[in-house]
């Protein structure tokens, strides 16, 4: 499915289809102190966790950037990312 890649910096930036639209992917090795939350499982991704940043390619901003497990957003057409978290849930 990826459709083009490229260098970026340490780690690999592609586009692959999702969703019928376009999203720019890229791999990175993750970040000392900081968790995300996957939306294909609704679990946490550890500081310093490899792991998958995905956006919409059509010029979305770094809010729409999500930060995926790589076997979630390998996954993603069988499991949705449209996790409901309570009003007081965290949003990584």
């Amino acid at each position: 499915m990826p459709s083009q890649s490229g260098p970026f910096g340490s780690s690999l930036r592609r586009t692959e289809s999702y969703a019928g639209e376009e999203w720019v992917v890229q791999t990175v090795p993750g970040t000392p102190g900081r968790y995300y939350r996957c939306p294909g499982c609704d679990q946490e991704i550890p500081p310093g966790i490899g792991h998958v940043v995905a956006w919409p390619g059509h010029g979305a901003g770094v809010d729409d950037r999500r930060h995926w497990h790589r076997a979630c957003w390998s996954a993603r057409e069988r499991r949705g990312a449209d996790i409901q978290r309570g009003r007081g849930a965290p949003r990584y």
